[in-house]
């Protein structure tokens, strides 16, 4: 511990090092240490800078993960800037009904439907001043449970049915059908019979392509075995209406149409029949920031180049924990960003970057990543991979309504004004410590009392809440000290340290307690006679700290 000496020039010359026990002359390492010399501002609060939550100019607003809601945050981000699916969201009818006046303004506003939930938290996205905010609204209108990972692939199926269906009623067809138009695509489950060659089609609708990755190194084979053509013989042979038979047959998926937004579901997580249990494939798959779609289609000749918009990522090596991010790509500007639930980052010179997240927990029986050409990625942490057609129009905005504009400044307002009553705290704290600061400066230089000059005896305790820098000093009290007929016990002497009269008065005036314990008042109690001889020999005698001379102390006094 730093030395400090004492003010008393008879002491100067043996510094203490640490607190004499048993010495009420001594006043080293009584927590001094932290007001002598200069202390910088910060110190007097522990307040962070509340302008340390607002939003930089042009950056995204991130999400708060409420626990194990972070997979929900990164589908968030990628569907607010998806900004068809934003801009037809805006579009729903203004929820009126959820208003009412009361005589300061409008009451707080409570989403009811998913559509609703989604409204405000993209408005506020859009245009909240805070750095992140709060999703626990939405999360709770679904139901999820907070402390409980789900499957994010899942959770992807069930919110685009959910919503689809929730808009389902609406008038406006660029409200009501934007889920079918983004992300509805079809497919034909076509089988042939061997035997007569009558061909069947089921037709049906999709709004992700799950592909297998085991097996695979690039994109292109994952969906080209999504539709390679299955023989169906054995047990597993097809009902032929034409031949009124079981016959061989062979069955593939034919792609008819592809939505705007095409998402690619790589199926990491898998069925373990071993263990019973799910696990991770972290294998590395090879794609590209543009997909040309038309040698997988049914009928050729469409434009079908999908340009690269976001990846979703799965942090860790097991199915059942690890962290979701999201790189997504901001469509007006072609920019790369990495949402992690409250942080964002922008990626430098518009290039997507992986390394960062495959980097983070290498496996020993995972072989070297191989190195990519330009525009060429390999990630064995992507689980999703959306793309969406280069054609879009990319200048697309997307207005806030008025009623949720209002909202949103509402909410901007309260914003405004905690920060401006946290920096308010912070600027008290600074005051108070700084007045603190000279006080304690000043007083203790004249805490000793010189020999021959009046003195007072003050709680130890007292005097270490006085020096410590989080606490408010309350009232002297010496009570503790004290025997049971109100004098001072010799048996306490460790607890008490001899002081000046001025720094008493001053203590006193200021802050007040009791009972005081002046030099001509405060006279021992009598019964331990052999006590109160010491007590009396330590208050005559000016005593260093005994270190500095090597004899130990005595239980009430510093022996030379």
């Amino acid at each position: 511990m730093r030395s400090f000496p004492l003010a008393n020039p008879d002491l100067a010359m043996f510094p203490c090092r640490r607190n004499c026990r048993g010495n009420p002359n001594c006043l080293v390492g009584i927590g001094e240490q932290a007001w002598l010399g200069e202390i910088d501002e910060d110190a007097f609060h522990n307040i962070e800078d509340p302008n340390a939550e607002r939003r930089k100019k042009n950056a995204f607003v991130g999400l708060t993960n409420l626990g194990a809601t972070c997979y929900v945050n990164t589908f968030l981000q990628m569907w607010f800037l998806n900004l068809e699916l934003r801009q037809a969201l805006y579009l729903c009818p203004s929820p009126r009904c959820f208003f009412y006046m009361v005589e300061d303004g409008l009451s707080d506003y409570e989403p009811q439907s998913i559509c609703e939930h989604l409204q405000y938290l993209f408005a506020l996205l859009q245009s909240s001043r805070r750095r992140y905010i709060d999703p626990s609204g939405f999360v709770k209108a679904l139901g999820l449970d907070t402390g409980q990972q789900q499957d994010a692939q899942e959770f992807s199926k069930l919110f685009m049915s959910l919503l689809e269906d929730t808009l389902s009623s609406q008038k406006n067809p660029e409200v009501r059908d934007i889920v079918q138009k983004q992300f509805c695509g079809e497919y034909a489950y076509v089988t042939v019979c061997n035997q007569c060659g009558r061909e069947s089609k089921l037709i049906s609708k999709f709004y992700e392509l799950e592909l297998n990755i085991q097996g695979h190194k690039q994109l292109s084979d994952c969906i080209t075995e999504f539709l390679k053509e299955e023989k169906l013989e054995g047990d597993n042979r097809y009902f032929c209406e034409t031949c009124q038979s079981k016959q061989n047959a062979t069955r593939r998926i034919r792609l008819l149409s592809l939505p705007c937004t095409l998402n690619l579901q790589l199926m990491r997580f898998v069925f373990d029949r071993q263990t019973g249990h799910k696990k991770k494939l972290n294998t590395y798959i090879e794609f590209s920031d543009l997909l040309d779609m038309e040698p997988f289609m049914e009928d050729k000749g469409g434009h079908f180049t999908y340009e690269l918009s976001a990846i979703l990522i799965h942090r860790g090596v097991s199915a059942y924990s690890g962290h979701y991010i999201a790189h997504v790509k901001d469509p007006q500007t072609a920019e790369w960003y990495r949402f992690n639930d409250e942080e964002i980052e922008k990626m430098e010179g518009k290039k997507l970057q992986l390394g960062a997240e495959e980097d983070l927990e290498p496996s020993k029986s995972q072989a070297r990543k191989p190195k990519g050409g330009k525009g060429v990625y390999r990630s064995r942490n992507a689980y999703m991979l959306v793309y969406r057609l280069q054609s879009r129009a990319k200048s697309l905005t997307t207005d806030i309504p008025a009623f949720l504009k209002e909202l949103v400044e509402r909410d901007n307002s309260k914003f405004e004004e905690w920060c401006a009553e946290m920096a308010e705290m912070r600027q008290q704290s600074v005051a108070r410590g700084k007045v603190k600061h000279e006080e304690v400066k000043e007083l203790y230089q004249k805490l000793p009392a010189k020999a021959g000059d009046p003195y007072d005896f003050v709680s130890l305790e007292w005097l270490q809440q006085w020096l410590d820098e989080a606490a408010a000093p309350k009232p002297v009290d010496n009570r503790p000290c004290l025997c049971p007929h109100g004098k001072l016990n010799p048996d306490k002497v460790p607890a008490i340290k001899r002081v000046s009269a001025t720094v008493a008065d001053y203590f006193y005036q200021r802050y007040g307690g009791g009972p005081r314990l002046t030099g001509h008042n405060s006279s021992p109690c009598g019964r331990n006679r052999e006590a109160r001889k010491m007590l009396n020999a330590s208050v005559s005698v000016y005593t260093v700290c005994c270190l500095s001379v090597g004899i130990e102390c005595l239980p009430y006094m510093c022996s030379l």
